[in-house]
C-alpha cells in the first residue's frame, strides 16, 4: 500500500505514471471479457449505465486482484475507462475543452495543444501506439475513412465541423502523428474580433463596407493565422438578400448567413476513381446562380477558376491564401496560375489579378499568440507591367510608458482607389501632411464616421 500512498495526494501525478496504465490495461482486459458474455445487450446501454458498470467492474477487479491503489486513483482508472469504452479516450477532455485550438499527437506519449495561438507540451498521454490507433479509427469509423498500410494517410472532417488529419507507418517514422483542428461551434463575430485586438474600428468600418459593396477580397496569411475565422466574421457583412456558394477540401467554413451553399472536395478511391476537386466545384458553383463564391483555401490550379469567378460577375467574392505578405501572396498567385497551366502571357495573368482583386488582407500570429491584422492593402492595377497596390493600413506593436505592449494601427492616409468605394469618400478624412502619428490603439481616424 506504500506506493499507492505516494501517488495519493497528487491526482495528475498518478495519471502519467506507467503504473496507472498497467492498472488500466488489466482492468480493461477484465472489462472487455465481461463485455463479451453481454453481448449485443450492452451495445444498447447508456453512457450512465456504462459509466456504472465500469465502475462496479473496476471496483471487483481491483478487491480480487488486491491491487495496491486506494479509492481515489480507483476512481480515475474508472473515469478514464469509461472515456474508453464510451467516448475518445485521452482525447475526449481535450475536445470538450473550448480553450483547445489543435491537437498534435507525435507518437502516443507526445501530445501537444494549442491554447490561445500558444503551443504547449501536454502531461496526457496513450498506453501505447495500438491504442492511439485504436481511439482515432474509432473517430474515423463513423465516416467511412480507412487508415491501414494500404491508406496510410487521411484527412476527415468530424461531425462538429473540426478537422482530422492521420499519417501511420510506413509515412510516419515514429509512431502515428495526428493533427486535429478544432473550430467554435459559434464563429467569432467583428465585434468579438475588435474586442479581442484583431483590428481596430477603422479597419472594422473599412471591411464592413467594402464587403457590404461587394469588393474581393484575399484573406492572406500564414498557418493558424486566424484566416479562417476572420473569413467567417466577414460574412456577417453580406447582405441577407444574397446567395453564398461556400467551396472547401474540407469543410471548415461556418458562415453566419441565411442562405450559404456548401461544397466539399472528395478524395479519390482506388487509383484516383471519383475524386471532385476544388476546382471541379468552383466550375460547378457558377452554375447554381451565386451571388457570391466563397473559396476556403486557394492552393492549386483552382486559383485560375476563383480570378474567373471575380472576373465574371460574381463580384464580393472572397478566398484565402497561405502567404506571409500581401505582396508574397500576389506572387503566390501567379505561381499557382502557372501550375494551373496557364498559356498566355505574363502581362495578361497580372491584368487578370489586378481586375479580380480589389484588397488582400494580411492576417498574423504574433509571437505571444495574438491574431492581427497586419496589413491592408489595396490592389489599384498595373503599372510597369507589375501589379500595383497600395498600403491603406499597417499594424505595429509599441511599449508603453508602463512597460506593457500595446497595438497600433497605422493609417497612411489613402483614399480606397476602387469605385465601388466611391460614394463613401466624403466620410473619409486625409490627415494633413503635418499630422502626428496615430495615437496608441490605431485611432488614426480613417473614417471620420460611420456608413
Amino acid at each position: 500500500m506504500t506506493a499507492s500512498i505516494e501517488f495519493a495526494d497528487d491526482g495528475v501525478a498518478f495519471v502519467n505514471t506507467q503504473r496507472f496504465h498497467d492498472v488500466k490495461a488489466a482492468a480493461h482486459e477484465h472489462l472487455l471479457s465481461r463485455i463479451e458474455e453481454l453481448g449485443a445487450e450492452f451495445g444498447r446501454w447508456s453512457r450512465a449505465a456504462i459509466q456504472q458498470f465500469v465502475d462496479l467492474e473496476v471496483d471487483s477487479f481491483v478487491r480480487l486482484r488486491r491491487v495496491p491503489i486506494n479509492e481515489s486513483e480507483l476512481r480515475q482508472v474508472s473515469a478514464a475507462l469509461t472515456k474508453e469504452l464510451a467516448g475518445l479516450g485521452p482525447l475526449e477532455d481535450l475536445l470538450a475543452d473550448a480553450a483547445v485550438e489543435d491537437v498534435l499527437i507525435n507518437g502516443y506519449d507526445n501530445v501537444f495543444v494549442s491554447r490561445r495561438g500558444i503551443l504547449a507540451k501536454e502531461s496526457l498521454r496513450f498506453s501505447d501506439n495500438n491504442h492511439l490507433l485504436r481511439i482515432v479509427r474509432r473517430i474515423l469509423a463513423p465516416l467511412g475513412r480507412r487508415l491501414d498500410e494500404s491508406s496510410p494517410m487521411v484527412d476527415a472532417r468530424l461531425p462538429d465541423g473540426g478537422r482530422l488529419n492521420v499519417v501511420i507507418e510506413p509515412l510516419a517514422v515514429d509512431g502515428p502523428m495526428v493533427s486535429i483542428r478544432k473550430f467554435r461551434k459559434d464563429p467569432l463575430k467583428p465585434a468579438d474580433l475588435l474586442t479581442l485586438g484583431t483590428f481596430n474600428e477603422e479597419i472594422h468600418r473599412l471591411l464592413s463596407v467594402a464587403v457590404r459593396e461587394r469588393c474581393n477580397i484575399l484573406v492572406s496569411g500564414g498557418t493558424s493565422s486566424g484566416k479562417t475565422s476572420l473569413l467567417n466574421a466577414l460574412a456577417f457583412f453580406v447582405p441577407e438578400t444574397e446567395r453564398v456558394v461556400t467551396v472547401e477540401d474540407t469543410a471548415e467554413l461556418s458562415l453566419n448567413h441565411p442562405h450559404v451553399v456548401r461544397l466539399e472536395s472528395r478524395q479519390g478511391g482506388f487509383e484516383g476513381a471519383g475524386a471532385v476537386t476544388i476546382r471541379d466545384l468552383i466550375r460547378n458553383s457558377l452554375r447554381m446562380r451565386p451571388d457570391r463564391v466563397v473559396v476556403g483555401e486557394v492552393r492549386g490550379p483552382e486559383v485560375m477558376d476563383m480570378l474567373q469567378a471575380m472576373n465574371t460577375g460574381h463580384e464580393g467574392s472572397m478566398a484565402t491564401i497561405h502567404a506571409n505578405s500581401p505582396r508574397e501572396c500576389l506572387y503566390r498567385i501567379e505561381m499557382l496560375a502557372g501550375f494551373a497551366g496557364f498559356q498566355g502571357s505574363e502581362d495578361s495573368l497580372r491584368r487578370q489579378i489586378a481586375s479580380a482583386l480589389d484588397f488582400v488582407v494580411q492576417i498574423g500570429r504574433l509571437s505571444n499568440g495574438r491574431r492581427r491584422i497586419t496589413s491592408i492593402s489595396e490592389v489599384t492595377g498595373m503599372g510597369d507591367n507589375v501589379i500595383a497596390t497600395q498600403e491603406l493600413f499597417r499594424y505595429e506593436s509599441f511599449i508603453a510608458p508602463d512597460g506593457e505592449e500595446k497595438d497600433r494601427w497605422i493609417s497612411l492616409g489613402i483614399h480606397p482607389h476602387t469605385p465601388k468605394l466611391a460614394k463613401y469618400r466624403d466620410q473619409l478624412r486625409m490627415p494633413t501632411p503635418d499630422a502626428p502619428p496615430p495615437a496608441a490603439g490605431g485611432n488614426g481616424g480613417f473614417w471620420s464616421r460611420g456608413r
